[in-house]
Protein backbone atom coordinates (compact mmCIF):
# COMPACT_ATOMS: atom_id res chain seq x y z
CA UNK A 1 0.00 0.00 0.00
CA UNK A 2 2.77 2.42 0.87
CA UNK A 3 4.46 1.80 -2.50
CA UNK A 4 1.18 2.18 -4.43
CA UNK A 5 0.28 5.39 -2.61
CA UNK A 6 3.77 6.85 -2.81
CA UNK A 7 4.07 7.31 0.96
CA UNK A 8 5.95 5.67 3.82
CA UNK A 9 4.71 2.69 5.80
CA UNK A 10 4.40 4.95 8.83
CA UNK A 11 2.06 7.23 6.89
CA UNK A 12 -0.15 4.30 5.95
CA UNK A 13 -0.26 3.27 9.60
CA UNK A 14 -1.13 6.80 10.72
CA UNK A 15 -3.89 7.01 8.13
CA UNK A 16 -5.81 4.30 9.95
CA UNK A 17 -4.67 5.01 13.51
CA UNK A 18 -3.89 8.75 13.78
CA UNK A 19 -5.37 10.56 10.76
CA UNK A 20 -5.37 13.82 12.75
CA UNK A 21 -1.59 13.94 12.21
CA UNK A 22 -1.85 13.89 8.40
CA UNK A 23 -2.99 16.21 5.65
CA UNK A 24 -6.50 15.52 4.24
CA UNK A 25 -5.09 14.92 0.74
CA UNK A 26 -2.69 12.27 2.08
CA UNK A 27 -5.49 10.48 3.92
CA UNK A 28 -7.64 10.56 0.80
CA UNK A 29 -4.86 9.10 -1.38
CA UNK A 30 -4.15 6.24 1.05
CA UNK A 31 -7.84 5.39 1.40
CA UNK A 32 -8.25 5.33 -2.38
CA UNK A 33 -5.37 2.89 -2.68
CA UNK A 34 -6.73 0.79 0.19
CA UNK A 35 -10.10 0.55 -1.53
CA UNK A 36 -8.47 -0.38 -4.83
CA UNK A 37 -6.37 -3.11 -3.20
CA UNK A 38 -9.17 -4.33 -0.96
CA UNK A 39 -7.24 -3.61 2.24
CA UNK A 40 -9.14 -3.59 5.57
CA UNK A 41 -7.24 -2.92 8.84
CA UNK A 42 -7.32 -5.78 11.35
CA UNK A 43 -8.48 -3.93 14.46
CA UNK A 44 -7.96 -6.90 16.78
CA UNK A 45 -4.38 -7.42 15.66
CA UNK A 46 -3.64 -3.72 15.91
CA UNK A 47 -5.06 -3.58 19.43
CA UNK A 48 -2.87 -6.51 20.48
CA UNK A 49 0.30 -5.04 19.01
CA UNK A 50 -0.18 -1.39 19.96
CA UNK A 51 -2.46 -1.58 22.99
CA UNK A 52 -4.86 0.77 21.20
CA UNK A 53 -8.38 -0.36 20.39
CA UNK A 54 -9.30 2.58 18.18
CA UNK A 55 -12.62 2.86 20.02
CA UNK A 56 -14.13 5.34 22.45
CA UNK A 57 -17.36 4.99 24.42
CA UNK A 58 -20.17 7.49 24.80
CA UNK A 59 -22.66 6.82 27.60
CA UNK A 60 -25.90 8.81 27.84
CA UNK A 61 -28.77 8.56 30.36
CA UNK A 62 -31.59 8.25 27.81
CA UNK A 63 -30.96 7.78 24.11
CA UNK A 64 -34.65 8.46 23.36
CA UNK A 65 -34.49 11.95 24.82
CA UNK A 66 -34.26 14.44 21.92
CA UNK A 67 -31.45 16.33 23.63
CA UNK A 68 -29.00 13.49 22.99
CA UNK A 69 -29.28 12.45 19.29
CA UNK A 70 -27.66 15.69 18.01
CA UNK A 71 -24.93 15.26 20.63
CA UNK A 72 -24.36 11.63 19.63
CA UNK A 73 -24.28 12.42 15.91
CA UNK A 74 -21.76 15.25 16.33
CA UNK A 75 -19.58 13.13 18.59
CA UNK A 76 -19.57 10.28 16.09
CA UNK A 77 -18.72 12.56 13.18
CA UNK A 78 -15.73 14.07 14.99
CA UNK A 79 -14.60 10.67 16.23
CA UNK A 80 -14.65 9.39 12.65
CA UNK A 81 -12.38 12.26 11.59
CA UNK A 82 -9.96 11.37 14.37
CA UNK A 83 -9.96 7.69 13.39
CA UNK A 84 -12.06 6.35 16.27
CA UNK A 85 -15.20 4.26 16.33
CA UNK A 86 -17.85 5.11 18.93
CA UNK A 87 -19.47 2.56 21.23
CA UNK A 88 -22.79 3.88 22.52
CA UNK A 89 -24.30 3.01 25.90
CA UNK A 90 -27.71 3.95 27.31
CA UNK A 91 -27.85 3.85 31.12
CA UNK A 92 -31.65 4.21 31.21
CA UNK A 93 -31.20 6.84 33.97
CA UNK A 94 -29.91 4.14 36.36
CA UNK A 95 -26.60 4.79 38.15
CA UNK A 96 -26.05 1.05 38.60
CA UNK A 97 -26.41 0.40 34.88
CA UNK A 98 -24.13 3.33 34.11
CA UNK A 99 -21.52 1.80 36.41
CA UNK A 100 -21.89 -1.58 34.72
CA UNK A 101 -21.57 -0.16 31.20
CA UNK A 102 -18.39 1.72 32.05
CA UNK A 103 -16.89 -1.38 33.67
CA UNK A 104 -17.69 -3.69 30.74
CA UNK A 105 -16.65 -1.24 28.03
CA UNK A 106 -13.32 -0.44 29.68
CA UNK A 107 -11.64 -3.47 28.10
CA UNK A 108 -12.76 -2.48 24.59
CA UNK A 109 -12.21 1.27 24.44
CA UNK A 110 -9.42 3.78 24.95
CA UNK A 111 -11.53 6.41 26.67
CA UNK A 112 -15.00 7.51 27.75
CA UNK A 113 -17.36 10.40 27.20
CA UNK A 114 -19.91 10.42 29.99
CA UNK A 115 -22.92 12.65 29.32
CA UNK A 116 -25.03 13.86 32.25
CA UNK A 117 -23.86 11.07 34.56
CA UNK A 118 -26.03 9.90 37.44
CA UNK A 119 -23.13 8.24 39.27
CA UNK A 120 -21.74 9.94 42.35
CA UNK A 121 -18.40 11.72 42.11
CA UNK A 122 -16.48 8.89 43.80
CA UNK A 123 -17.52 6.33 41.15
CA UNK A 124 -16.92 8.78 38.30
CA UNK A 125 -13.38 9.36 39.54
CA UNK A 126 -12.84 5.62 39.90
CA UNK A 127 -13.69 5.07 36.24
CA UNK A 128 -11.58 8.07 35.21
CA UNK A 129 -8.61 6.42 36.94
CA UNK A 130 -9.09 3.36 34.72
CA UNK A 131 -9.51 5.11 31.35
CA UNK A 132 -9.34 8.74 30.19
CA UNK A 133 -12.79 10.23 30.73
CA UNK A 134 -14.50 13.44 29.58
CA UNK A 135 -17.71 14.71 31.16
CA UNK A 136 -20.64 16.53 29.58
CA UNK A 137 -23.03 18.42 31.87
CA UNK A 138 -21.19 17.54 35.07
CA UNK A 139 -18.59 19.74 36.74
CA UNK A 140 -15.98 17.64 38.57
CA UNK A 141 -12.70 19.37 39.28
CA UNK A 142 -9.63 17.76 37.77
CA UNK A 143 -11.48 16.04 34.91
CA UNK A 144 -11.95 17.42 31.38
CA UNK A 145 -15.58 18.55 31.05
CA UNK A 146 -17.92 20.34 28.68
CA UNK A 147 -20.60 22.46 30.31
CA UNK A 148 -23.50 24.56 29.04
CA UNK A 149 -23.57 28.20 30.17
CA UNK A 150 -26.83 27.65 32.05
CA UNK A 151 -26.68 30.89 34.00
CA UNK A 152 -26.56 33.09 30.90
CA UNK A 153 -29.47 31.28 29.24
CA UNK A 154 -31.76 31.24 32.27
CA UNK A 155 -30.93 34.87 33.09
CA UNK A 156 -31.79 35.91 29.54
CA UNK A 157 -35.11 34.04 29.77
CA UNK A 158 -36.13 35.69 33.03
CA UNK A 159 -34.93 39.10 31.85
CA UNK A 160 -37.14 38.63 28.78
CA UNK A 161 -40.15 37.87 31.01
CA UNK A 162 -39.36 40.85 33.21
CA UNK A 163 -39.25 43.11 30.15
CA UNK A 164 -42.77 41.93 29.35
CA UNK A 165 -43.82 42.96 32.90
CA UNK A 166 -44.12 39.49 34.44
CA UNK A 167 -43.61 39.71 38.19
CA UNK A 168 -44.71 36.28 39.45
CA UNK A 169 -43.35 33.23 37.69
CA UNK A 170 -42.63 29.54 38.33
CA UNK A 171 -39.65 27.32 37.64
CA UNK A 172 -40.78 23.78 36.82
CA UNK A 173 -37.84 21.66 37.90
CA UNK A 174 -36.40 18.43 36.55
CA UNK A 175 -35.02 15.43 38.45
CA UNK A 176 -33.64 16.44 41.87
CA UNK A 177 -30.47 14.37 41.40
CA UNK A 178 -29.65 16.01 38.07
CA UNK A 179 -26.66 18.36 38.19
CA UNK A 180 -28.13 20.29 35.26
CA UNK A 181 -31.43 20.79 37.10
CA UNK A 182 -29.62 22.06 40.18
CA UNK A 183 -27.70 24.56 38.06
CA UNK A 184 -30.81 25.77 36.24
CA UNK A 185 -32.85 26.18 39.40
CA UNK A 186 -30.10 28.13 41.15
CA UNK A 187 -29.68 30.34 38.08
CA UNK A 188 -33.44 30.99 38.05
CA UNK A 189 -33.39 31.98 41.73
CA UNK A 190 -30.51 34.41 41.18
CA UNK A 191 -32.10 35.94 38.09
CA UNK A 192 -35.47 36.34 39.82
CA UNK A 193 -33.80 38.21 42.66
CA UNK A 194 -31.94 40.40 40.18
CA UNK A 195 -35.11 41.45 38.36
CA UNK A 196 -37.33 41.66 41.47
CA UNK A 197 -39.54 38.74 40.41
CA UNK A 198 -41.33 36.38 42.79
CA UNK A 199 -40.29 32.82 41.87
CA UNK A 200 -42.10 29.63 42.86
CA UNK A 201 -40.51 26.20 42.31
CA UNK A 202 -42.86 23.48 41.03
CA UNK A 203 -41.41 19.94 40.83
CA UNK A 204 -41.89 17.80 37.72
CA UNK A 205 -39.38 15.13 38.86
CA UNK A 206 -39.17 13.45 35.44
CA UNK A 207 -38.32 15.60 32.40
CA UNK A 208 -40.92 14.23 30.04
CA UNK A 209 -44.20 15.19 28.48
CA UNK A 210 -46.41 13.47 31.04
CA UNK A 211 -44.61 15.10 33.96
CA UNK A 212 -45.22 18.47 32.32
CA UNK A 213 -48.92 17.68 31.97
CA UNK A 214 -49.13 16.84 35.66
CA UNK A 215 -47.29 20.04 36.59
CA UNK A 216 -49.79 22.07 34.54
CA UNK A 217 -52.47 21.37 37.13
CA UNK A 218 -50.27 22.78 39.88
CA UNK A 219 -49.33 25.84 37.82
CA UNK A 220 -53.01 26.58 37.18
CA UNK A 221 -53.57 26.98 40.92
CA UNK A 222 -50.84 29.60 41.34
CA UNK A 223 -51.15 33.38 40.86
CA UNK A 224 -48.38 33.38 38.23
CA UNK A 225 -48.21 34.75 34.72
CA UNK A 226 -45.24 32.77 33.34
CA UNK A 227 -43.31 29.52 33.81
CA UNK A 228 -39.77 28.45 32.90
CA UNK A 229 -39.50 24.68 32.39
CA UNK A 230 -36.48 22.45 32.97
CA UNK A 231 -36.50 21.46 29.31
CA UNK A 232 -38.59 21.54 26.14
CA UNK A 233 -40.30 18.21 26.84
CA UNK A 234 -41.62 19.44 30.18
CA UNK A 235 -42.64 22.72 28.54
CA UNK A 236 -44.58 20.84 25.86
CA UNK A 237 -46.38 18.83 28.52
CA UNK A 238 -47.26 22.01 30.41
CA UNK A 239 -48.70 23.56 27.26
CA UNK A 240 -50.81 20.49 26.53
CA UNK A 241 -52.01 20.23 30.14
CA UNK A 242 -53.01 23.89 30.28
CA UNK A 243 -54.77 23.55 26.92
CA UNK A 244 -56.86 20.77 28.46
CA UNK A 245 -57.90 23.27 31.12
CA UNK A 246 -58.93 25.81 28.48
CA UNK A 247 -55.96 28.13 28.89
CA UNK A 248 -54.54 30.16 26.00
CA UNK A 249 -50.78 30.57 25.51
CA UNK A 250 -49.37 33.20 25.81
CA UNK A 251 -52.56 35.16 26.61
CA UNK A 252 -53.16 33.41 29.93
CA UNK A 253 -49.58 32.33 30.71
CA UNK A 254 -46.16 32.57 29.07
CA UNK A 255 -43.99 29.45 28.77
CA UNK A 256 -40.22 29.15 28.29
CA UNK A 257 -38.37 25.87 27.65
CA UNK A 258 -34.71 24.83 27.60
CA UNK A 259 -32.57 22.94 25.01
CA UNK A 260 -34.23 24.01 21.72
CA UNK A 261 -34.44 20.47 20.37
CA UNK A 262 -38.16 20.38 19.50
CA UNK A 263 -39.25 23.91 20.35
CA UNK A 264 -39.90 25.09 16.78
CA UNK A 265 -42.28 22.17 16.15
CA UNK A 266 -44.73 22.95 18.94
CA UNK A 267 -47.89 24.95 18.48
CA UNK A 268 -47.49 27.71 19.30
CA UNK A 269 -43.72 27.66 18.67
CA UNK A 270 -41.91 27.57 22.01
CA UNK A 271 -39.68 30.31 23.37
CA UNK A 272 -36.65 28.46 24.71
CA UNK A 273 -32.96 28.55 25.58
CA UNK A 274 -30.78 26.91 22.93
CA UNK A 275 -28.18 24.68 24.60
CA UNK A 276 -26.36 23.49 21.43
CA UNK A 277 -25.95 19.86 22.45
CA UNK A 278 -24.22 19.07 19.14
CA UNK A 279 -21.41 21.47 20.04
CA UNK A 280 -21.06 19.70 23.38
CA UNK A 281 -20.65 16.33 21.66
CA UNK A 282 -18.05 17.65 19.23
CA UNK A 283 -16.01 19.42 21.91
CA UNK A 284 -16.09 16.38 24.19
CA UNK A 285 -14.54 14.23 21.46
CA UNK A 286 -11.94 16.91 20.84
CA UNK A 287 -10.97 16.95 24.52
CA UNK A 288 -10.81 13.16 24.70
CA UNK A 289 -8.69 12.72 21.58
CA UNK A 290 -6.29 15.37 22.88
CA UNK A 291 -5.93 13.42 26.12
CA UNK A 292 -5.37 10.17 24.20
CA UNK A 293 -2.82 11.87 21.96
CA UNK A 294 -0.83 13.53 24.74
CA UNK A 295 -1.28 10.78 27.30
CA UNK A 296 -1.94 13.39 29.97
CA UNK A 297 -5.22 14.41 31.60
CA UNK A 298 -5.65 18.15 32.12
CA UNK A 299 -8.14 20.05 34.23
CA UNK A 300 -9.96 21.55 31.24
CA UNK A 301 -13.36 23.20 31.60
CA UNK A 302 -15.00 24.10 28.29
CA UNK A 303 -18.16 26.24 28.33
CA UNK A 304 -20.76 26.07 25.55
CA UNK A 305 -22.68 29.36 25.17
CA UNK A 306 -26.48 29.33 25.40
CA UNK A 307 -28.91 31.80 23.91
CA UNK A 308 -32.56 32.70 24.27
CA UNK A 309 -34.71 32.03 21.20
CA UNK A 310 -37.90 34.10 21.39
CA UNK A 311 -40.90 32.58 19.66
CA UNK A 312 -44.65 32.67 20.24
CA UNK A 313 -45.19 31.32 23.76
CA UNK A 314 -44.19 34.49 25.60
CA UNK A 315 -46.09 37.75 25.71
CA UNK A 316 -47.32 40.43 28.08
CA UNK A 317 -49.34 39.12 31.03
CA UNK A 318 -53.08 39.57 31.33
CA UNK A 319 -54.18 42.33 33.69
CA UNK A 320 -55.53 39.72 36.10
CA UNK A 321 -53.58 36.44 36.49
CA UNK A 322 -55.76 33.51 35.64
CA UNK A 323 -56.12 30.48 37.94
CA UNK A 324 -57.90 27.17 37.71
CA UNK A 325 -60.74 28.71 39.70
CA UNK A 326 -61.45 31.43 37.14
CA UNK A 327 -64.51 31.23 34.93
CA UNK A 328 -63.92 28.63 32.18
CA UNK A 329 -63.34 29.71 28.61
CA UNK A 330 -63.74 27.73 25.44
CA UNK A 331 -60.98 25.20 24.96
CA UNK A 332 -58.51 26.31 22.26
CA UNK A 333 -57.35 23.94 19.59
CA UNK A 334 -53.75 23.42 20.62
CA UNK A 335 -51.68 20.60 19.26
CA UNK A 336 -48.23 19.65 20.43
CA UNK A 337 -46.28 17.96 17.70
CA UNK A 338 -43.94 15.02 18.27
CA UNK A 339 -45.47 14.12 21.61
CA UNK A 340 -44.32 10.77 22.96
CA UNK A 341 -44.11 9.20 26.39
CA UNK A 342 -40.82 9.68 28.21
CA UNK A 343 -39.68 7.21 30.80
CA UNK A 344 -37.07 8.92 32.84
CA UNK A 345 -34.89 11.92 33.52
CA UNK A 346 -32.99 14.02 31.04
CA UNK A 347 -29.66 15.71 30.97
Amino acid sequence: MAKAAGVSRATVSRTFSRPDLLKPETIKRVHEVAEKLGYVPNQVARALSTGRAGNIALVVPDIANPFFPPLIRAAQAHADQAGYAVFLGDSDEQPEREDMLLTKMATQVEGFILASPRLDEKRVRAHAARRPLVLINRDIEGLPRVLMDVSAGITAAIEHLASLNHRRIAYVSGPPASWANQQREQAAIRAAEKFAIHLTAVPAYHPNHEAGRRAAGELAKLPITAAVAFDDLVAQGIMAGLADLGWHIPQDISIVGFDDVLAATTYPPLTTVAAHSDDAGAQAVKLLTEVLSKGQVQDQRMIIPTELIIRATTGKPAKRPRTAFAAPRSKPKVEISQQRPERTETQ
